[in-house]
């Protein structure tokens, strides 16, 4: 600082900008030096100056100096004046998780900038994965179903809108846990978050997707299949593979092929074109048909009697559980069983996406838990075991 001062006090320009028009006071504030801050302030530096990477307040975002930040705002410095790519000075300092800065910048920066700007102070603390930041935010009004606006979606290639799907691709639990707790909704993307979680095999975050409505019965819209989609990614995981048939998958949907009893070699007699891959090409391929006959015994469990194609029936029968298959498939399955079916296609799939639901009806807690298939759920077990 002295030697900044000393410059100062010899003629030298407070409002020089170097090769991309950022000025000392710029680089002051974006590095946090407090002191140097005060003095080029004192000899007449501009806050409103603009550099090629924004202004001196975002700058000043990224080094997430409170002190420095207030400094500028008592001088004048504008918190609702984006870069060109519409980011604000909160949503550097959400991004960098500078949870003081964010308690200077909350109050004085206006809502209507943050709309005009196509994104939410939240998208980027869930991006950067501050938690601290992400329950600020809430805490001070910001909605956490505020979506990406298109202009800016479009510079993802899966267009995600929400921050729950920032926290999620990021794995980050705590955040996606704030997020939804406070109101998210868990279905709004593109690519289904659930789908994130899936795939990132990660228990406690699927678990905590369906607890708050997640739709197992989502479609990709890169690998089009018949039945949904977020079976292909719980296969050889029965764990994963339990939670999504627990959470009221459509099981009956996998088994309807249109080929029937007729060879899969070619298309039916029928004009309709398949668009999609039904689930007996799927698991019939050769790296997965080992598994094939266990996976049909465990989704059997969710269904009542069901019809087996020629070419799933075919491979079934080289797999020991077929003698098994064979005998569910043979004899009427119990009342009790038909009658889980029945309440569970009553409650709707809706109902049976938010579990919390069934805690609120009036019925006895051992027939709650038979109706959300608690004698099925492996996770809550604690045994991961893969297919």
């Amino acid at each position: 600082v002295n030697f900044a001062y000393l410059l100062l006090e010899s003629g030298a320009d407070p409002n020089a900008c170097d090769i991309k028009k950022k000025t000392p006071l710029a680089l002051a504030a974006q590095n946090g030096h407090l002191s140097v801050v005060e003095v080029l302030l004192q000899k007449g530096a501009h806050v409103w100056s603009e550099s090629e990477t924004g202004t001196v307040l975002f700058d000043a975002a990224a080094s997430g100096n409170p002190d420095i930040i207030s400094l500028l705002l008592d001088h004048g410095a504008d918190p609702n004046l984006p870069l060109y790519s519409g980011h604000l000075p909160i949503h550097r300092a959400a991004y960098h998780g500078h949870r003081l800065a964010l308690e200077h910048l909350i109050p004085v920066t206006k809502m209507h900038a943050v709309k005009e700007s196509g994104m939410s102070p939240l998208h980027s603390a869930a991006a950067g994965g501050h938690a601290q930041c992400v329950e600020l935010l809430i805490k001070a009004g910001y909605d956490p179903n505020f979506m990406l606006h298109p202009k800016v979606r479009r510079s993802y290639d899966d267009e995600r809108r929400s921050a729950l799907f920032f926290a999620v691709s990021n794995n980050d639990l705590q955040c996606t846990r704030l997020l939804l707790e406070a109101g998210a909704m868990v279905n709004q993307d593109p690519v289904s978050c659930l789908q994130v979680a899936l795939r990132q095999g990660n228990y406690e975050m699927i678990n905590t997707l369906l607890k708050f409505g997640a739709n197992v019965n989502y479609y990709s819209r890169v690998n089009t299949t018949h039945f949904p989609s977020a079976l292909q990614y719980a296969l050889k995981d029965e764990v994963m593979l339990r939670m999504i048939l627990n959470h009221g998958y459509d099981v009956k949907r996998c088994f309807d092929c249109p080929y029937g009893d007729n060879s899969h070699d070619y298309a039916p007699w029928t004009t309709a074109v398949i668009k999609d891959m039904v689930f007996c090409e799927v698991i019939t391929v050769s790296w997965l048909k080992h598994i094939s006959a266990q996976v049909v015994r465990i989704m059997l469990d969710y269904t009542d009697h069901v019809s087996f194609c020629t070419k799933l029936k075919d491979c079934l029968q080289e797999e020991k559980q077929w003698q098994e298959i064979c005998h569910l498939q043979r004899n009427a399955r119990s009342l009790k069983h038909l009658c889980r079916l029945r309440i569970r296609e009553h409650l709707s799939r809706l109902r049976l996406r938010a579990p919390v639901f069934i805690n609120f009806l009036p019925l006895p807690p051992r027939l709650k838990d038979y109706l959300r298939y608690k004698e099925f759920d492996v996770y809550s077990r604690g045994t991961p075991w893969h297919i």
